[in-house]
């Protein structure tokens, strides 16, 4: 592993743990060159997966440009970090386990929507804008009002009618 700092490519692994998720292994390392200290994630790669754009490029899927996207929807709410590494964990096992090597972006866009909406309404709005290409105020509006359905449906009480209870 190459030194963040120096670039030396003789780092050394100090400590090797599991994440709490066990999803990746993190390991603390050191540079015997600059004495630099850093942390790295392994994690299991079921296959090579590619993002197939729009523009009809194909390009390597990233995972730490899906975290950047994530981080830039969740800037400054207050989000357990645990839960946006399960929500990303979760897309990334969701797109290997489609079983086809190609992904349309179109699917991790909506992947990606899909586990906002059930983290945060405003990084949901957030990710939409761009994802969906917001050009007017209605477009807001729009996808605030299917917010606001669905949280009224969510909180809505159950019709099934109850049997009295008879007490004795």
């Amino acid at each position: 592993m190459r030194c963040p700092y120096c670039g030396s490519l003789d780092t050394q692994v100090k400590d090797s743990r599991p994440t709490d998720d066990a999803s990746a292994i993190r390991r603390r390392r050191v540079c015997p060159d600059c004495g630099g200290r850093f942390t790295t994630f392994e994690r299991v790669q079921l296959r090579e997966l590619f993002v197939l754009k729009r523009s009809g490029r194909r390009v390597p899927f990233d995972r730490d440009k899906l975290e950047q996207s994530v981080a830039v929807a969740l800037r400054k709410r207050s989000v357990d970090p645990d839960r946006v590494e399960r929500m990303i964990n979760g897309i990334v096992r969701q797109l290997e386990s489609m079983g086809e090597p190609e992904v349309p972006s179109e699917t991790v866009g909506e992947l990606v929507m899909e586990g906002l909406k059930g983290l945060d309404d405003v990084a949901y709005v957030r990710f939409a804008s761009v994802y969906k290409d917001f050009s007017e105020a209605k477009d807001f509006k729009d996808i605030l009002g299917e917010l606001a359905q669905d949280a009224a449906a969510s909180a809505a009480p159950s019709k099934a009618k109850r049997k009295p209870v008879q007490s004795d």
